[in-house]
C-alpha cells in the first residue's frame, strides 16, 4: 500500500501543474483545478489554503470536471467563480466609473462600499492597477474635464464647477500645473502665451526646441521640419509662436550637442505637464542611465505600480521631450523594441549610440 502512496505521490510531483501549485501562481489560475481526497475540495492552483499533500492530490481541467468526480468548490479561493484578478480588475474599473461620473470629491469608504472592498483594500488594489491613488485618480479626471470644457470654450467658472471642483479658489491656485497657464489663456487656446521655438538638424533627422516662459516644452524629432512646426501649432493653436534669436539658437544647439553624445548630460528647465502618474514615470525615465535599458515591468516596479505595465507604457507614448525625457531607454522585458513616438529606427539608433559610449 505504501508503494502505490509513494508512487501517487512522485507522479503529482513529476506533472508540472504541481509546480503551480506550490507556488500559489496566480497565472495558472483557469488553466486547471486541484482536487483534494481527504477533504473532497477543489482550488484554484493560487488558493492560500494549506498545501495538500500530494499523493491525495488529483488535477481537473475545470471546475465542473472536479464536481462530477465529487468535489466541492473551496469556500476560500471559490474555484467556480470569476478568477481574483478578473474580479479585483472589475472592481477598479468600477470605482473608476464611479469616480468619473461623481459631481464632487466621493469619499474613499464610500467608493469602497459601493464597490464591496474595504477602503484600505481597494485603495491598495487601485493604485498597484492605474498607479494612482483614487483620489490623485480623482484629481487627474478633474482636470481632464477642465481641460476640455475650456477648449470647447467654456466660461472659466462654469468649466471649474462642472469640473467638481468645490471652489474657484482651489482651482486657480493650482492652474499653474493643471494647464500650464493661467485658465483664460487655455481657453483661448494658449492666446496671450509666448513660445519660443527653432528647429536644427542633427544625425536622427529634424529637431524641434520650443519653450515657454517656465521651460521646455518640446523636444521633437522628424524628417520633415514643417510639419514638426505645424504639431507644435495643433498644440496650442492660438499661442504667439516665436523664432528662435541667436541665445535660443544656441540652446538648440546644446541639446543636439546631447543627442550626439548623450553621456555629456543636458540639464534645463523643463515645462512638463501631465497627470501625477505620467509625472512619476517621466521622473523615474530621467533616472535611467545612458546605456541601460529597463523593461516596461520594471519601470511599473519602480514607479510603485507594478500592475500598472500599460499605464506606465502609455506615460512613456505622452512624453513630449525626445531624449531629454529617455523614453527610447525602455524596451518590452525580452529586450525587444516596440514602439517610439518618434520612430523605432530613432530608438534603435539612440540605444545603439548610448552602448558605444
Amino acid at each position: 500500500m505504501s508503494e502505490v502512496i509513494e508512487s501517487r505521490a512522485a507522479a503529482i510531483e513529476r506533472d508540472p501543474r504541481w509546480a503551480a501549485v506550490l507556488a500559489r501562481d496566480a497565472a495558472a489560475d483557469g488553466t486547471f483545478v486541484y482536487a483534494v481526497r481527504s477533504t473532497g475540495v477543489y482550488c484554484r492552483p493560487s488558493c492560500a489554503a494549506r498545501t495538500a499533500r500530494p499523493e491525495n492530490v488529483e488535477f481537473h481541467g475545470s471546475p465542473a470536471e472536479a464536481e462530477r468526480a465529487g468535489f466541492r468548490p473551496c469556500k476560500r479561493c471559490r474555484p467556480n467563480g470569476a478568477p481574483p484578478a478578473e474580479a479585483d480588475a472589475a472592481r477598479v474599473a468600477a470605482a473608476c466609473r464611479l469616480i468619473e461620473s461623481a459631481e464632487g470629491p466621493l469619499p474613499l469608504a464610500d467608493l469602497a462600499a459601493r464597490v464591496g472592498l474595504s477602503p484600505r483594500h481597494l485603495h491598495r488594489l487601485f493604485k498597484a492597477s492605474t498607479g494612482l491613488t483614487p483620489r490623485a485618480y480623482a484629481a487627474a479626471r478633474r482636470a481632464e474635464r477642465v481641460r476640455e470644457a475650456l477648449a470647447r470654450g467654456s466660461e472659466v467658472t462654469k468649466a471649474v464647477y462642472g469640473a467638481g471642483y468645490g471652489s474657484s479658489a482651489r482651482f486657480y491656485a493650482g492652474s499653474g500645473d493643471v494647464l500650464g497657464m493661467t485658465p483664460g489663456r487655455y481657453r483661448t487656446g494658449g492666446g496671450g502665451a509666448a513660445i519660443r521655438f527653432a528647429v536644427g538638424e542633427c544625425s536622427l533627422g529634424a529637431i524641434l526646441v520650443a519653450a515657454s516662459e517656465r521651460g521646455v516644452c518640446a523636444i521633437s524629432l522628424g524628417d520633415d521640419p514643417d510639419a514638426l512646426v505645424r504639431a507644435l501649432q495643433d498644440r496650442f493653436p492660438r499661442a504667439e509662436l516665436i523664432g528662435g534669436d541667436v541665445d535660443f539658437e544656441a540652446l538648440v544647439a546644446r541639446v543636439v550637442g546631447f543627442v550626439e553624445a548623450p553621456h555629456l548630460g543636458l540639464d534645463l528647465p523643463l515645462d512638463v505637464r501631465g497627470t501625477t502618474f505620467q509625472e512619476r514615470v517621466w521622473q523615474a525615465l530621467r533616472a535611467i542611465p545612458p546605456g541601460a535599458t529597463v523593461s516596461y515591468t520594471e519601470l511599473a516596479e519602480r514607479v510603485g505600480a507594478p500592475k500598472a505595465v500599460r499605464a506606465v507604457a502609455g506615460a512613456c507614448a505622452a512624453n513630449t521631450l525626445a531624449v531629454v525625457i529617455p523614453c527610447h531607454r525602455v524596451v518590452r522585458s525580452d529586450g525587444k523594441l516596440s514602439g517610439y513616438r518618434w520612430g523605432v529606427a530613432r530608438k534603435r539608433a539612440l540605444l545603439a549610440r548610448e552602448a558605444e559610449e
